[in-house]
């Protein structure tokens, strides 16, 4: 392609966060979040309030997010897994139209390298060159989990590289560094940094920390820890997660200022995402997985200088992972090679339509490979729709209704309504939206016949 065509190709700058819920931040209504610089690209971009991560749990999002294909159509675990080279990635399709392409951070599509064994060991062990996505300039790594002991490894070189200092500081140290000195300036870009915060271990910088633990935190009224002392191991882990994002908070300010110092403000696209979210003791629960609005509620901020019109826009139409790969390529103008499941949001982002044509979005846990981890002997699929959320559970003989929640008058999730009376004809029209959905997407998923709809993977011997 020529250059004066690529010159007129914005840059695409994806900042992803690791289970970051989408109400942890101020913007999306945490009355103790200390995060002006969110709140701020919410002023001046486009953001999506009811966006999900279909797979709520980090590699199967990472997959999805690099290829736009639904997990359940490789089967994806939740952990564990590695992406074949055959896979055509976000990463491929810049390249083919003249972009450099950057990663900095965490990847989790090479298979964890034995992380359930030892973190340590997966830290200093390289993602070899054809499992990177092709990604043109690598400063990456498989996973760490440890925010103040991480390394990384550029390009095919097999020697760690330790980050001095914490995590997020310093991956988005070398994103913004490699903007500064070694692009290729002749190129529109596409980088993603990945970072692993907050993302347990729940650790932030030392007086941050400390400040935090000092204050006291607003609990949702979901909260329901099983005694004391599990109260108050949640509230200080709650404490420390809001440390972790105040920090990610700062690094999305420091980053936006240097894109002004760069001149590369007024053609750079911004993306800010998370992989999942994070129960942090709501329903009792800690960690991800289930089909929670904690869990699979993710912050979508995008901000598009081209189009200042859309500011302050914010869409309550639910997105999910199958989305993200159409629609970064619909910012630049372009279309994915294949024929993939998502829609891409940017006539939505760019103003051009208000709204999406589709009932809503699927939502999934395919399969758990740890025993005694939740979903290990019954999974689950659900339906998403702007005001409600029904979900199915079942093991390989089938899944059944599980739960229906009115999220307008209970946002929280407290009041199943798959019994009352009242609410059986909307139960049954996201039962069949769910049943069409697997039907269209062949995915294994064993469904039982319920609420006057066949069932799905069902065989008579």
């Amino acid at each position: 392609m020529e250059n004066n065509a690529m010159s007129k190709r914005p840059n695409i700058l994806i900042v992803l966060s690791d289970q970051l819920r989408r109400q942890a931040l101020a913007c999306y209504g945490d009355p103790d979040a200390r995060t002006p610089h969110t709140t701020r690209l919410v002023r001046e971009g486009v953001t999506f309030d009811q966006a999900c991560s279909t797979y709520p749990i980090c590699v199967p999002f990472r997959f999805t997010m690099m290829t736009g294909e639904y997990a359940h159509t490789r089967l994806v675990p939740g952990i564990e897994w590695r992406m074949s080279p055959a896979e055509r990635t976000l990463a491929d399709e810049f390249n083919d139209v003249g972009y450099e392409t950057i990663y900095v951070g965490k990847w989790h599509l090479d298979g964890g390298h034995g992380r359930m064994g030892s973190a340590v060991q997966t830290n200093r062990c390289p993602v070899k060159r054809p499992y990177q996505g092709r990604w043109q300039k690598w400063f990456g790594f498989e996973l760490r989990n440890g925010p103040f002991d991480t390394c990384y490894f550029e390009d095919d070189d097999p020697t760690p590289i330790p980050i001095e200092g914490y995590q997020t500081d310093g991956l988005f140290d070398i994103g913004m560094n490699y903007l500064r000195e070694g692009r290729d300036r002749e190129k529109p870009f596409c980088m993603v940094i990945s970072v692993e915060p907050p993302h347990d271990p729940f650790e932030a910088p030392t007086e941050l920390q400390q400040a935090w633990e000092s204050r006291h935190i607003s609990l949702p009224p979901n909260f329901a820890p099983r005694d004391d002392e599990q109260r108050a191991q949640f509230i200080l882990n709650r404490q420390r997660y809001n440390a972790m994002v105040e920090n990610l908070d700062d690094n999305l300010g420091r980053l936006r200022t240097f894109l002004s110092q760069q001149n590369l403000d007024d053609d750079t696209i911004l993306v800010f995402l998370s992989d999942h979210g994070e129960l942090a003791g709501a329903h009792g629960q800690r960690g991800k997985q289930w089909p929670y609005e904690e869990s699979v509620g993710i912050p979508l901020i995008i901000y598009d200088p081209r189009h200042p019109a859309c500011a302050s826009t914010r869409l309550d139409d639910p997105t999910s992972t199958e989305d993200l790969f159409p629609t970064f390529l619909g910012l630049a103008g372009l279309t994915p090679h294949n024929d993939l499941p998502g829609t891409n949001l940017a006539p939505l982002i760019q103003g051009e339509t208000t709204a999406l044509d589709r009932d809503g979005i699927l939502l999934e846990f395919v399969a758990e490979l740890r025993p005694g981890v939740a979903f290990y002997d019954a999974v689950w699929r659900g339906f998403r729709s702007r005001r409600f959320k029904y979900t199915v559970k079942g093991d390989k003989n089938g899944a059944e209704p599980w739960a229906f929640f009115d999220l307008e008058n209970d946002p929280y999730e407290m009041r199943n309504l798959l019994e009352e009376p009242a609410w059986a004809e909307e139960i049954g029209h996201h039962h069949g939206w769910l049943r069409a959905r697997l039907e269209e997407t062949l995915d294994p998923f064993v469904l039982l016949p319920a609420l006057g709809h066949e069932g799905w993977n069902v065989w008579s011997v």
